[in-house]
């Protein structure tokens, strides 16, 4: 077990499935305390009844990342039942895929709340409270999306992409106060696909998924690396995707 996780009080959002639940319940394995963040209360108590009866510490808020005050709730509960805040892993995300020329107007703002707004929602709620300590980790959740353009990804990529220049500005700015992170992961195994409105394109995606994609628990190990490391060691970039993606 890490000695450099063990302790830490990790906040993850979008933490009720897919990636999230995935580094909640590797970190939490690991000595980590976690509180998670989703909309889903059903799912996150369920998710914490399974932490803390394995021996685990998690506690829950209900957390729309859109709304700024929840993202601050969330915050508060991790310095409010564990005195203080190590990591803040905002892994909320959707993805609505449409050309552009379709003007999916609504998809496009639901993802710029949800995607960027709700990252910097957290860096928000979770920066006072570095500032305060004298350290932190913030690890932004991206998406090789961003790496690679294709057609049907452009909005959904420019959030990422947003998110990626987000993080690297707010890394070169901490000037070693605090670390961050941005993951980029390929096809993994997750809900996402479910919230893509076109059905033919959610076929698509899901039939993808199951061919190429790869677990949760791999994007799960890629946070855990990063946490692990020494406290003056910064990684700034991973991404990591299945070896068959193009």
């Amino acid at each position: 077990m890490n000695s450099e996780i063990i302790g830490k009080v990790v906040a993850i959002t979008g933490a009720s499935s897919g990636i999230g639940e995935a580094i909640a319940l590797m970190l939490a394995g690991q000595g980590a305390k976690v509180v998670l963040g989703a909309r889903r209360s059903d799912r996150l108590e369920k998710l914490v009844a399974t932490i803390n009866d394995h021996g685990g510490e998690a506690a829950y808020a209900i957390t729309d990342v859109k709304c700024r005050e929840d993202v601050e709730k969330l915050v508060k509960l991790a310095c409010d039942r564990f005195g203080r805040l190590d990591v803040m892993i905002n892994n909320a995300g959707i993805s609505q895929l449409s050309r552009i020329e379709e003007l999916d107007v609504e998809g496009w703002l639901e993802m710029i709340d949800v995607n960027v707004k709700g990252v910097l929602f957290g860096i928000a709620a979770a920066i006072p409270v570095f500032k305060e300590q004298g350290s932190g980790h913030i690890i932004n959740i991206i998406s090789t999306s961003g790496i690679k353009i294709v057609p049907m990804q452009g909005v959904y990529a420019a959030t990422k992409n947003a998110v990626r220049t987000i993080s690297e500005a707010l890394r070169q700015e901490s000037n070693g106060r605090w670390r961050v992170t941005g993951i980029s992961p390929g096809f993994v195994k997750t809900e996402l696909a479910d919230s893509i409105q076109d059905e033919q394109m959610r076929a698509a995606i899901i039939e993808k998924m199951d061919t190429v994609a790869i677990s949760p628990d791999a994007i799960a190990s890629a946070v855990s690396f990063a946490i692990g490391l020494p406290s003056n060691v910064d990684v700034g970039d991973i991404v990591i995707r299945p070896s068959a993606q193009d």
